[in-house]
């Protein structure tokens, strides 16, 4: 497991439109969160034991604050030649509380310049980014408990109206996206 910190996209990014495929069936864009009073875009995978590792806390944070309005989108931009475990038919047995599209391009990972699974990404109603980074400071094997408390500030400050300090934004860490062979992003420098 390779430990691979956030590229920490600029803030005040707007939300980089996409269409992808759902794992319910259909396909979902952005508009999706429309109606919201901010949401989260993060990428995860089925198979990172970075993101298995706060998987319970992450579902409970979402349905905790799916209730206050916030919406929630997953995106996984796997290789799934590569890693099998984390094709679409596999991604639904999940069976979240929230939207889990597939990447097959991998453009849209690119457009937030996604890094690892997780990358957590909150956007304000206007769809500007106010947070990117970690769900909270546990990482398997760490002994810190999963709490999801980063995630919990920025939000509670996006349904507060509140900025998030630049110091409360710490880059989350992960596994690296499973790029496919040719297609690695250019932002890695």
């Amino acid at each position: 497991m390779s430990a691979t910190p956030s590229t920490m996209l600029e803030l005040g990014t707007r939300a980089p439109d996409f269409n992808l495929q759902s794992v319910n069936g259909g396909n979902l864009s952005l508009s999706y969160a429309d109606q919201s009073k901010g949401f989260v875009v993060m990428f995860i995978c089925n198979h990172c034991p970075y993101v298995l590792h706060i998987e319970d806390e992450l579902v409970k944070v979402a349905k905790e604050y799916i209730a206050k309005g916030i919406g929630f989108i997953a995106i996984s931009s796997n290789d799934i030649e590569k890693y099998p475990e984390d094709r679409p038919e596999k991604m639904a047995e999940k069976n979240y509380p929230f939207p889990y599209l597939y990447d097959e391009t991998q453009e849209v990972a690119k457009a937030y310049k996604a890094a690892c699974t997780p990358d957590i990404f909150v956007f304000n109603e206007n769809r500007k980014l106010v947070y990117r980074g970690q769900f909270d400071d546990s990482r398997p094997k760490n002994g810190k408990s999963v709490t999801g408390k980063d995630l919990r500030k920025a939000l509670d400050a996006v349904l507060a109206g509140k900025t998030i300090p630049e110091q409360q934004q710490i880059p989350s860490v992960g596994c690296n996206i499973k790029w496919k062979p040719g297609n690695e992003p250019d932002y890695f420098g």
